[in-house]
C-alpha cells in the first residue's frame, strides 16, 4: 500500500515530537519543515541570554533525527491549498500531503507601542538571546560601566525567570570586564495588577517577595507607553535606559490568518475533538485554541494525541477524543530557587529548583536518548560567554 504523506510544519516541541512518533511507521512518509536547522528549547533561553551554554537551549535537528528516516526541509510555509492538498514554501517549493500537522509557534506582539520593536531586546529565540548577551558585553566593553537601568517588560514566567537570573549575571560581567562593583538597577514592569497573573494570587505574592529580595524594582498596573534609543516612557515619566527586554506579548503565527483558518477571539485556531481545523489538517500546541495552550507540556501532549490517533486510524481502530491535561507550572526566580504549581500543591525554593531540573531532563528525553539528555542537562553548569576580550587591567569608571 502507498504510504500516506505526512507533512509537519514547525520545528518546536509539537512538530518535532510528532515527527519522532511517526518516523519509521510503515503507514507514513514524514516530511518536517522548520525555519531553523535546530530545535529551540524555549524554557532555557533566558539562561542562555545570561551566560549559560547554548547547548541547553538548542539541539540540531540532524542530531535528533540521525537514526530516523524522515525528510527535513529548512524553509517556511506560506500558502495552503486545501482543495489540492498542497503547501507552498517560501523557497517556491510545493509539497503535496495526505495529512498536515501544524505547530508553528507564536510570534512577538509589541501591541503597537511606539519604538518597542526597534529598540527593545527579546529572548524568544536563540538569536534573540545571543543578541541580548552580546549587547550586555559590548556595553561594558565600550563604556566600562553599567546601564542606568535594565528594564524587563512583562511579569509572566519569562520575565520572572530573566529578572531572577540577571542580577548575578551582571555581577559576573562586571568582574570579567574589570569594572568596579556597584549597585545594579533592574526594573520589572507588568501591566496587570500582579505578577504571573495566570497563577494563584498566593503564588504571585511569593514571587513578588522573592524578586524584591533579589533587588528587583517592580512596577504593577503600569502599561508601557513608548521607547526611544535611551528612554522608556512609563505613565508619562521617562526611565533612562539602553536596555529594555520585551517578554510581555505574543500573537499567533500569521500563517493561520493569511490562510483563512477559523480563529477564536484570542487569535488561536479553532479545532475539533480530534485537533483538526479542517479534515486532515491538525493544529497543535501554541496555535490551537485549547485550555492550556502556550505550554511546552501541552505541545508535547497534543503531538502524542494526534500521532496516536493517526496510528489507530492506520490500524483500523476508532480515534480517541481530545481531553485537555493541566500542565505542571515550574518557574525559576534566581539561583537554586523556583516555584512549582502542581494542581493544588505549591512548592517553593530549592526543592522547586530540583523539580525544574527533573522537568528539563524529561523535556530533553522526549526528543533524544536518556544519556544525551543527561549530558545536555549537565551542560547547564558550563558558562558560554562571547566576551572575547575581558579587561583585567583597566581603570574602572564609576
Amino acid at each position: 500500500m502507498r504510504k500516506q504523506e505526512v507533512v509537519i510544519v514547525g520545528g518546536g516541541f509539537g512538530g518535532v515530537k510528532s515527527a519522532l512518533e511517526l518516523a519509521g511507521h510503515s503507514s507514513f512518509q514524514v516530511t518536517l519543515i522548520s525555519d531553523k536547522p535546530f530545535f529551540e528549547y524555549h524554557p532555557l533561553l533566558y539562561h542562555t541570554a545570561t551566560g549559560g551554554s547554548k547547548v541547553v537551549s538548542s539541539i540540531p535537528l540532524g542530531e535528533i533525527f540521525s537514526e530516523k528516516r524522515i525528510q527535513i526541509l529548512i524553509d517556511t510555509a506560506t500558502k495552503l491549498d486545501r482543495t489540492k492538498k498542497s503547501l507552498t514554501l517560501k523557497s517556491g517549493k510545493k509539497l503535496d500531503y495526505d495529512i498536515l500537522i501544524l505547530g508553528l509557534g507564536n510570534i512577538t506582539n509589541y501591541f503597537n507601542i511606539p519604538g518597542m520593536s526597534e529598540y527593545s531586546y527579546g529572548i524568544k529565540s536563540l538569536k534573540d538571546a545571543e543578541k541580548l548577551k552580546a549587547h550586555l558585553h559590548q556595553q561594558l566593553t565600550d563604556t566600562l560601566k553599567l546601564d542606568t537601568d535594565y528594564v524587563i517588560v512583562g511579569g509572566g514566567p519569562t520575565g520572572v525567570e530573566l529578572a531572577g537570573a540577571l542580577p548575578d549575571y551582571l555581577k559576573y560581567l562586571m568582574k570579567q570586564h574589570g569594572v568596579k562593583s556597584r549597585k545594579i538597577h533592574i526594573d520589572l514592569i507588568e501591566a496587570a495588577p500582579r505578577l504571573m497573573p495566570r497563577m494563584p494570587e498566593s503564588v504571585s505574592r511569593v514571587i513578588y517577595r522573592r524578586l524584591i529580595k533579589l533587588g528587583i524594582k517592580i512596577y504593577l498596573n503600569e502599561p508601557v507607553q513608548a521607547e526611544t534609543a535611551n528612554t522608556l516612557m512609563l505613565d508619562g515619566k521617562p526611565i533612562r535606559t539602553h536596555t529594555v527586554i520585551w517578554t510581555a506579548g505574543i500573537a499567533n503565527n500569521p500563517f493561520f490568518a493569511e490562510n483563512h483558518f477559523q480563529l477564536s477571539p484570542n487569535g488561536k485556531v479553532l479545532v475539533d475533538r480530534l485537533m483538526q481545523a479542517w479534515p486532515g489538517i491538525f493544529v497543535l500546541g501554541d496555535n490551537a485554541d485549547t485550555p492550556y495552550t502556550g505550554m511546552a507540556q501541552t505541545a508535547l501532549y497534543d503531538a502524542l494525541f494526534v500521532t496516536e490517533n493517526l496510528k489507530r486510524h492506520a490500524d483500523g481502530k476508532r480515534p480517541y477524543a481530545y481531553k485537555p491535561r493541566k500542565p505542571i507550572y515550574i518557574t525559576p526566580a534566581g539561583k537554586h530557587w523556583a516555584v512549582v504549581v502542581w494542581g493544588k500543591l505549591h512548592i517553593y525554593g530549592w526543592l522547586g529548583w530540583a523539580l525544574r531540573k527533573v522537568a528539563d531532563w524529561i523535556g530533553y528525553k522526549d526528543l533524544e536518548p536518556w544519556w544525551k539528555a543527561t549530558d545536555r542537562l549537565f551542560a547547564d553548569n558550563r558558562r558560554e560567554d562571547n566576551c572575547l576580550i575581558c579587561a583585567t587591567n583597566v581603570v574602572a569608571i564609576d
